[in-house]
């Protein structure tokens, strides 16, 4: 089973290299885009099965033995990640078989969104600090390259502001994990959660603690360091949008409940007081930022930092029920989050605009979507029986466990608020008439045919939240076990250590 481990990796990039040898031939790099995503998440699958199955699992590359050496490793929480990566690699390259436009394919669009997956997959899977940087690095090339690719006007500003940022980001990690380096003389994770508890002070442990959290925080787009996003988010194609928004934010979610729940636990009272604190304003400005919007993909791009102070909130309060809650909300958002920029996409190709004044009628015209938006947008803010509602009752019932009534009620309330900006959107561009100059396709002779099958992956995602909500006590079941493990990190260790001896 231990091959698993890398395939997730090895599959995109195949994917990608061979699309590449395909450079001239768009239908050979459709087709190649499409069954490798396929491929990614069938061992996606296997992978969450296996390490279900039979705890955890890790993996030594090369003929180092841990710590030295490639080492990766996978738990439930990297396994429910890497499936939800896989996922939406699938759901989003079905959806942009049908829509995305023929020049950006001619100019690599499948290969780079499957060099995304790969740093997105190794992120989730490397058991090593230096090598999270390195799978940073290759999800900001891929991820730039997509914001960027079309040349559009909006799409460079966008693109600029997003590199700035998270190059500053990348500088901060660099150096966090140099420092981390010349204190401790190891970046394998295992051996560093040994060594930081019993080898170092915890004035020290801090201090690297703020480090990665900066660094991360910036990846993650955590109040204040997520100004960056909604500037950005909102310009490529909805695709792209969708594919960043599933994604990217969350490797620095995962990054972040990784380090404070293996490496920094030594003065908890700081540290994760700090993150419920940032947990808290995130939630808070950025739904402030998204009841302010007039424009579908904006409004969205607010909500994506709204909910990322969600699940910073279950690291913060740092019990077993509310970790879990982080690890079950943040799957129920990918999906939720995704595929609302998705039925933006299809929106925009009926409507032609983004904008909500100019965009109405679309429940007349076509209910189907219409319904399809109504679920993930009632998940979204957290509506019974839906999947955003158990995320959220786990959170708030692990607060109240907690005492701490303050975040409690600011997730309530932001909920509330949630509602608001989505029955924004419904009254808007669904069950109003249609607007002036709002009212034919964007791409007026392809429109029809392609919406039928833009419809396809979007439902699959509908149908899963449906899926997470009626079946809460299983996925919440898995979630916990995946939050057992990261609070008892001992079988983590353990795993990791058996290649130092066993090579």
């Amino acid at each position: 089973m231990k091959p698993l481990l890398v395939l997730p990796l090895v599959i995109p990039m195949v994917t990608a290299a061979l699309a590449l040898l395909a450079w001239r031939a768009r239908r050979a790099q459709r087709v190649l885009a499409a069954i490798g995503s396929l491929a990614h998440f069938a061992v996606a699958l296997a992978l969450l099965i296996a390490v279900s199955r039979d705890g955890i699992q890790a993996i030594q590359i090369g003929a180092w033995p841990a710590p030295f050496g490639v080492t990766f490793v996978a738990d439930l929480f990297s396994g429910i990640m890497v499936v939800m990566a896989a996922l939406m690699g699938v759901t989003v390259t079905l959806y942009s078989l049908w829509s995305m436009d023929p020049e950006r394919e001619a100019f690599g669009y499948y290969p780079l969104l499957n060099i995304l997956l790969m740093g997105v997959s190794g992120a989730f899977l490397t058991g090593d600090i230096f090598n999270l940087y390195v799978c940073f690095e290759v999800m900001l090339m891929a991820s730039f390259v997509l914001l960027a690719l079309g040349g559009e006007r909006a799409q460079l500003e966008g693109a600029i502001k997003y590199v700035t940022l998270n190059l500053i980001s990348s500088a901060l990690f660099l150096a966090a994990v140099g420092i981390l380096y010349g204190v401790m003389g190891t970046l394998n994770m295992a051996d560093l959660a040994t060594k930081l508890h019993g080898g170092v002070s915890p004035g020290l442990a801090t201090t690297l603690a703020m480090l990665f959290l900066v660094a991360f925080g910036i990846k993650a787009a955590v109040f204040p360091l997520f100004f960056w996003l909604p500037a950005s988010y909102h310009t490529p194609p909805a695709a792209v949008s969708a594919i960043f928004a599933g994604l990217l934010t969350k490797v620095g979610v995962y990054s972040l409940i990784r380090v404070f729940t293996l490496l920094f636990t030594q003065d908890t009272a700081f540290t994760h007081g700090l993150l419920l604190v940032i947990a808290s304003l995130t939630m808070l400005t950025g739904v402030l930022g998204a009841a302010s919007q007039n424009e579908f993909r904006r409004i969205l791009s607010f909500h994506i930092v709204s909910q990322i102070g969600y699940m910073i909130m279950g690291l913060g309060l740092f019990t077993e029920l509310a970790l879990a809650g982080s690890v079950f909300f943040i799957a129920h958002n990918i999906v939720v989050k995704s595929n609302l920029f998705l039925i933006s996409g299809v929106a925009f190709r009926l409507r032609g605009s983004y904008d909500l004044k100019r965009v109405g009628g679309l429940y007349r015209s076509h209910p189907v979507l219409s319904v399809l938006f109504l679920i993930a947008a009632m998940s979204l803010a957290g509506v019974p029986p839906l999947s955003g509602f158990f995320g959220k009752l786990a959170l708030v019932v692990g607060g109240l466990e907690s005492g701490a009534y303050g975040v409690v009620a600011i997730s309530l309330f932001v909920s509330l608020l949630t509602l608001y900006s989505m029955t924004k959107i419904w009254a808007a561009a669904f069950w109003s008439a249609p607007h002036e100059n709002g009212d034919q396709p964007a791409e007026r002779p392809a429109a029809e045919p392609r919406v039928g099958m833009l419809l396809v992956p979007i439902g699959v995602l509908a149908a899963l939240t449906v899926a997470m909500g009626v079946g809460a006590e299983f996925f919440l079941g898995l979630a916990m076990r995946a939050s057992e493990q990261l609070l008892n990190n001992v079988a983590y260790i353990e795993a990791v250590q058996v290649l130092g001896v066993t090579r």
